[in-house]
């Protein structure tokens, strides 16, 4: 959940006259821990996995389930008895959550690096669940289950103690104060958020359409399932409602559809930046100099080119200036205004000249010789189209938003609803910062698809929802953005003291998908063009503080990673605890800057080194956080996708391969992942070519192949580029000499993100998730199978190979659709309930049956075939929550003797019987 302090949070109105220091110190505390530990390298990989659990009370007179709210008391009994347990190799850590009715546990020892670790994954997953079911009361069940389904549907009744709905923290009209965990920084941040935005939060999910759902009794032609047809699923925009909510109230919501050609928010603004087209009309000029700063020249060999096409944003504060998403700026004309720089183009548009045919396909390097750059072809005929295709385009918009839906939503507004979901995250640390980084980078773009995965959050304040994951329903119920901030007209007067005083343009919550990527590359001497492709990569907005930036860019940090500093300082701290501002030094402490880093939730998290107290304190890396995916109902579930991502970090640095796509894409997944059945209906942005392509010989002409496209004895062609685009003066083999230099960072990832041979445009398609997972034609492989050939290569011993293959053949079926996500399993256990009316309405016994059913799948207590297939889940007993004492001390009484063997007889006379019966039959 973030920074734990013991302290007095300050309220809001006097927090704010200490925003400003706490954002100016966290940048000053990152600047000192990063040049300490900027050259740390060698470190192991050390992981481990956090699980959150919800505990409910059964009322099994009335077939009702409610809220325990007893967290706390069975998280420090837990801890205490951990203590006590040291001495075992395993053990577990538990921590609070946001909910008084959730813990949060994670190993008590992270996994190391070896492949036998991979085994420790379940067994741990296994105790906890052990040694929570250890303090619950009888009446008491703690499933894995994302989201507890009745939240904000029971009144006053939806918890045990009971507590009244409402209260001055979330001034929710559906739940509790009380339901909240009462360590202090969790009402303040419920309470600042509120504050800060200037009203409630507003969360809104599209509500399924079964045939008696009431809500849609009103709209007329639309049939149930889906408005979307049978080749696209329903997209809920999430964090950008507000038009709908103007125009609607809260009832409803606005929602697309994926088979659009670009991805909308409901008021029509495209997620991607603008396009220029650079073509300075002068005599002999060539193109422009990139600026550090407005008018600060940067003679970079890697200039922008007559030509070339950028990305990037006009600055408000500073006209006839664009800020690029390789940290560089542009002016749009010279100084007098005479000679137009940059044109503003369609976002079809792609760059005309010979640097970009010598670039192949995101090549971040300038490979060796191209034509000469006077022989450039006349970009007249190209501008006027691209400014022609600009107005098409944006004629495509008006024509594609009259194809949004209306919809009934599920109405939700306080924080408890989404940060009271349960969820699986893994941190790994890496061996340095840039592998960390590119980690980092590569994560995110798994993010949306592990989600899809994953998915198992069908069920919202007793309604099913047209939804199935969690995501957005936590961007909606953190999201602290006043109105100008959300793009809308209206809200508090700007404000000195917060981020931006209110006014900067923040185009997504603070929980919400990466923005930016961060991974630099490696520079070679040869000249370079990292600055080209992070600019392709890079293509959705990423507000800054540009003073925060500027500040960073002096201190040497490199363009990318204080773009990345920069946008997370665009947020406000939201708790600042009495004593702790000018009292932390900036020097040896980070608490300043993790009061934002914490607070600023995205899918992936890039985590420093943090300092050491003590000579006693641990040494901790460089590490990367996945955050995306959904909780699930079983250990194995859990584990099968803990080791799985954990070995693709593997596959990626050893084979290297990138998965780098545009961040529009990545955003647009995002959205799909949330839509029904997602895993099987659904189609996701992904890279065509995860490695360079490999130069081959057709009989006429050179041809660029997968390198994957021999693995089944043959080799056929792909889409292609030829060495008339002038990539035949480059060496695409890879070779062990790559790696003796650059200090163990191999060719391939110091042109990363590269996939050499073919156009940008052509580097990533849309897959399912059959084809993601198995792979496509002979050019993609599938993650399962690149997989299989790591630990192959590893030479994998053969019991962890065993159960790696349990849970690969398990995930295969899960993508394959032969095994249901829990999300699907839930909504069909609900819609074939005795009790369901297909109005989308979860009763009480309803509820109450689920949750039993979902404690006895994860307890191995009950099958689940259509979740599992064959696999058994071993039942999981209290009793074996703690290692037993081979203990010597002297019986003294005879007839306990006598009792314990009378239970050994009794035991023997029933395996006996059942022997018997069993050889009859």
């Amino acid at each position: 959940m973030g920074l734990l302090k013991v302290g007095v949070p300050q309220p809001w109105q006097k927090s704010k006259k200490n925003l400003n220091y706490v954002r100016e110190a966290g940048v000053r505390q990152f600047i000192s821990t990063y040049n300490r530990v900027k050259d740390l390298k060698g470190d192991e990989l050390l992981w481990g996995d956090e699980i959150e659990y919800g505990i409910f009370v059964l009322d099994h007179q009335n077939k009702k389930v409610r809220l325990s709210l007893r967290a706390k008391e069975i998280m420090d009994n837990l801890n205490q008895n951990e203590a006590s347990h040291s001495y075992e190799s395993e053990g577990c850590n538990w921590v609070p959550e946001y909910g008084a009715w959730m813990v949060e546990a994670t190993p008590r020892r992270p996994y190391n690096g070896y492949s036998v670790d991979l085994l420790r994954v379940e067994r741990n997953m296994r105790l906890r669940r052990k040694r929570i079911l250890t303090e619950l009361n009888d009446n008491e069940i703690a499933p894995t289950v994302a989201a507890f389904p009745m939240l904000g549907a029971l009144g006053d009744d939806g918890s045990v103690p009971p507590v009244p709905v409402g209260g001055p923290v979330t001034e929710s009209e559906y739940i509790g104060d009380g339901i909240i965990n009462p360590h202090p920084r969790f009402a303040a941040l419920s309470a600042n958020i509120r504050k800060r935005r200037g009203e409630k939060v507003n969360i809104r999910v599209p509500l399924f359409h079964d045939v008696n759902t009431p809500e849609y009794a009103d709209l007329p032609g639309l049939p149930p399932s889906t408005c979307c047809g049978e080749e696209s699923i329903l997209l809920w925009r999430f964090g950008k409602g507000d038009l709908s909510r103007e125009k609607y109230g809260n009832g409803f919501i606005i929602v697309g559809c994926s088979s659009s050609s670009r991805e909308f928010n409901d008021f029509g603004d495209p997620v991607t930046l603008q396009k220029w087209l650079v073509n300075v009309e002068c005599d002999g000029c060539k193109g422009l100099f990139y600026r550090s700063a407005p008018g600060v020249i940067v003679p970079d060999a890697d200039w922008p080119r007559n030509g070339d096409v950028v990305v990037g944003s006009e600055i408000p504060d500073v006209p006839g200036w664009i800020r690029l998403q390789n940290g560089y700026y542009l002016p749009m004309k010279c100084d007098d205004g005479e000679v137009k720089f940059l044109h503003k183009v369609s976002s079809a548009t792609h760059a005309n000249n010979q640097q970009k045919k010598a670039l192949g396909s995101e090549t971040p390097i300038y490979r060796g010789s191209v034509g000469n750059i006077n022989d450039m072809p006349d970009l007249k005929n190209a501008l006027e189209t691209a400014v022609s295709s600009l107005s098409n385009e944006n004629q495509a918009f008006n024509d594609e938003a009259k194809m949004f839906n209306l919809r009934p939503a599920i109405h939700m507004d306080a924080m408890a609803f989404g940060m009271g979901c349960c969820c699986l995250q893994i941190t790994f640390q890496a061996t340095d910062v840039d592998e960390s980084r590119f980690l980092y980078d590569q994560l995110a773009v798994l993010a949306p698809i592990m989600m899809a995965l994953t998915a198992s959050t069908p069920v919202l304040k007793g309604r099913l929802a047209d939804t199935d994951c969690r995501w957005g329903i936590i961007t909606e119920c953190v999201d602290d953005r006043r109105p100008a901030e959300r793009g809308r007209k209206g809200g508090p007067d700007p404000e000195p003291e917060v981020a931006g005083k209110g006014y900067r343009r923040l185009y997504k919550s603070r929980y919400d998908s990466i923005s930016t990527y961060i991974y630099q590359g490696v520079s070679s001497e040869d000249g370079q063009m990292n600055n080209r492709i992070l600019n392709m990569y890079n293509d959705i907005p990423v507000p800054i503080d540009e003073d925060k930036y500027r500040q960073l860019r002096e201190a040497g940090i490199d363009p990318l990673l204080s773009q990345h500093i920069a946008h997370i300082f665009v947020r406000d701290p939201l708790v600042i605890f009495d004593g702790a501002v000018e009292e932390v030094d900036d020097d040896t402490q980070t608490e300043h800057f993790e009061s934002i880093q914490s607070t600023n939730w995205q899918s992936v998290r890039w985590k420093p080194p943090p300092p050491r107290t003590g000579p006693n304190d641990p040494h901790i890396g460089w590490r990367t956080e996945f955050r995306s995916m959904e909780i699930q109902l079983t250990d194995f579930e859990n584990a099968a996708f803990t080791t799985f991502i954990t070995l693709i970090t593997r596959v990626i640095l050893t084979f290297d391969l990138n998965l780098y796509i545009p961040l529009s894409r990545v955003d647009a997944n995002m959205q799909r992942a949330h839509g029904r059945n997602a895993a099987v209906n659904g189609k996701f942005f992904f890279r065509r070519h995860m490695a360079p392509l490999e130069k081959g010989d057709d009989g006429f002409n050179e041809q660029y192949t997968s390198m994957f496209s021999t693995v089944n004895g043959k080799k056929s062609s792909l889409p292609t580029v030829f060495s008339g685009d002038d990539l035949s003066a480059f060496n695409l083999t890879s070779t062990d000499s790559d790696v003796s230099s650059w200090e163990g960072v191999s060719e391939k990832r110091r042109v990363a993100p590269n996939a050499s041979g073919g156009t940008e445009e052509n580097s990533y398609e849309e897959m399912t998730m059959s084809e993601i997972m198995t792979g496509k034609g002979d050019y993609f492989p599938g993650l399962i199978p690149l997989v299989y050939a790591y630990l192959d290569h590893i030479q994998c011993d053969s019991v962890t190979m065993d159960r790696m293959t349990e849970y690969l053949g398990f995930i295969e079926k899960r993508a394959t659709g032969q095994l249901q996500t829990p999300a699907t399993w839930v909504r069909n256990f609900i819609r074939n309930h005795e009790e369901y009316k297909f109005d989308s309405i979860v009763t009480d016994s309803i509820a109450y049956d689920l949750m039993i059913a979902c404690k006895e799948i994860g307890e191995g207590k009950r099958g689940a075939s259509e979740l599992l297939g064959d696999v058994v889940i071993k039942p999981i007993l209290a009793s074996d929550a703690y290692e037993k004492k081979l203990d010597s001390t002297r019986v003294v009484s005879n007839d306990h003797i006598r009792s314990l063997l009378q239970r050994y007889a009794a035991r023997k006379t029933k395996f006996d019987e059942a022997s018997a019966v069993e050889f009859h039959i």
